[in-house]
């Protein structure tokens, strides 16, 4: 799940090219990569298989997913080493500490070469003291990254990473298309048998849900989830609900959005849209339509709620629909089905927000440049991560062992089960061979990450798809001085934001007293923030044109 934010640090339009090569583009440092070239390929070019021309071997930082706990054993380690001559010696970090020890490590200076799965703007923190490369500098190492940039048009979202010195720090995961995670799921089988149809637009969705509380006055039609963990409680349905009115909300919320209108930054809770989004949901609310425990309850204890009938509607990405919601309702409730629909329509239309195309990426530790193998290293990178070869290994495994490949078709060899797909097979693609790694799995063409898609999801994507994503907010980097300013605004004020959202959602503050919420926003250095981020954007405009 993307819940990445790109809360654009920085951009840079029209700087150097990313083809980086004689340009200038590499800080100095080019020169001396003739001395660091140890293992490296000659004339590795995009769709090449890379192979080091001597045995290496590269630290890494690995985020241990209790899902599928690192083995030592794993088929994906053996595999690489013989593709690559590279073996990967990775540091193993806990998922729940990854990126506390993550600080710690870089700022200790004892950080691994690679450092994969960190989230834009997680970066930054590390900018200033010079422990991570500015990969954009290196990135003509790379033809694989490169050429998956410019054949996508993915220069806005690199432009939306770069800081103030117009570089970026992260080798962020490319997609071709956007790919959308969640939205609701309804009880089929119970719309049917009252006659009622699947809503497409937030309207319907109230209609339908008005419709149920009649047949069901007893119960709240929709309990939600996706509460803990998460400074925005049901953070999933604040995201897709606030899609449908144009503004980041939920797992995307940042304080800070661009108003295209009015071609300048704005306060992201303070948009009149989003009032609107909370007036839509606190009508819902108040109409007992919603369950208010929804906001404040276990992610089981909304599906336990589903199972036993006390509710017919839940939020949904499309492995909880098939793995968890649809798995165990056919085995609890004879005849039970559910569905989830494309995000419903809000007056914003048939839009996607912007910045959806990067995912988490790869920082490379400043020490790497100095190692004599640091070329090797980069064009190492380029292909595990960014190639279409590499891409495919990493999440399928190796042909004719784990997976056969026919007209575009992955199909799983007999006895392998990928999240739960054969709950009876011995064997798992993740736990048991290592492959579909978040560490590595992301990204790539659309034939790529849509090769194994439920039918379901399919289906969703097809329809999300053809939706028009907004354009990437401009760049409006912030220098380090405005940085470290901002950082004291942002917390207090996104607090306070999500806080009087959920207030007002639950009908405990009076929509009469939105302005006095503005105002307390306002004492909060609400409108310091927004002009920070205004002359970093105009000073930019300035600069580069």
């Amino acid at each position: 799940m993307s819940r990445r934010q790109i809360l654009a640090a920085a951009g840079f339009i029209g700087l150097a090219t990313l083809t980086g090569c004689g340009s200038g583009d590499d800080g100095g440092d080019s020169k001396d990569l003739s001395k660091k070239r140890q293992g490296a390929m000659k004339e590795y070019q995009a769709g090449q298989q890379f192979k080091a021309t001597k045995a290496l071997s590269f630290s890494m930082l690995h985020n241990d997913n209790p899902v599928y706990p690192l083995k030592k054993n794993w088929l994906f380690w053996k595999e690489v080493t013989r593709r690559t001559g590279v073996t990967i010696k990775p540091l193993d970090v806990p998922l729940a500490d990854y990126e506390k020890k993550r600080s710690v490590l870089i700022g200790a200076g004892d950080a691994p070469f690679i450092i994969p799965k960190t989230y834009h703007p997680g970066e930054v923190a590390f900018v200033s003291s010079g422990a991570i490369l500015p990969v954009s500098e290196y990135v003509h190492l790379m033809p694989n990254f490169r050429d998956k940039v410019k054949k996508w048009k993915l220069e806005p979202e690199l432009d939306s990473i770069r800081q103030s010195d117009g570089r970026y720090y992260l080798l962020p995961g490319l997609h071709e298309k956007p790919k959308s995670g969640y939205s609701l799921s309804f009880r089929t089988d119970i719309l049917d048998k009252h006659g009622l149809t699947l809503p497409t637009t937030w309207d319907e969705v109230y209609d339908v849900l008005k419709a149920l509380k009649e047949q069901y006055p007893g119960t709240y039609p929709w309990s939600d989830r996706w509460s803990t963990n998460t400074p925005f409680p049901c953070g999933a349905l604040f995201q897709y609900l606030g899609q449908a009115y144009g503004v980041k909300a939920g797992w995307t919320y940042d304080n800070i959005s661009f108003d295209t209108k009015a071609q300048k930054f704005v306060f992201t809770a303070a948009q009149d849209a989003y009032r609107q989004m909370i007036e839509f949901l606190r009508k819902i609310v108040a109409e007992k339509l919603l369950d208010p425990e929804s906001f404040t309850q276990q992610d089981d204890q909304a599906v336990q709620k589903l199972l036993a009938e006390k509710s017919y509607v839940i939020s949904a990405n499309p492995q909880e629909l098939v793995q968890n919601y649809r798995y165990n309702l056919g085995k609890q409730v004879k005849g039970a089905k559910i569905e989830m629909v494309p995000v419903p329509l809000g007056p914003a239309g048939p839009i996607l927000l912007s910045g959806i195309r990067l995912e988490n990426g790869v920082m490379i530790s400043s020490k790497a440049l100095k190692s004599a193998d640091f070329v090797a290293m980069m064009q190492f990178v380029d292909w595990l991560w960014y190639s279409d070869e590499g891409q495919k290994f990493c999440k399928w495994g190796v042909e004719g062992v784990t997976y056969t490949e026919s007209g575009g078709t992955y199909t799983l060899k007999p006895g392998i089960s990928l999240m739960g797909s054969d709950p009876d097979a011995p064997k798992d693609l993740q736990k048991d061979y290592g492959f579909f790694n978040g560490v590595f799995t992301y990204g790539g063409s659309w034939e790529l990450v849509s090769s194994n898609f439920s039918p379901d999801e399919k289906k969703f994507q097809d329809v999300m798809s053809q939706r028009k994503e907004l354009p990437v907010d401009p760049a409006h980097p912030l220098q380090s001085f405005e940085q470290e300013q901002a950082t004291l605004w942002d917390t207090p004020l996104k607090d306070h934001a999500i806080q009087n959202t959920l207030q007002f959602v639950l009908g405990k503050r009076p929509m009469s007293e939105w302005d006095a919420y503005l105002a307390e926003l306002k004492a909060k250095n609400m409108q310091q923030l927004v002009d920070l981020h205004n002359k970093a954007h105009e000073r930019f405009k300035k600069e580069n044109g």
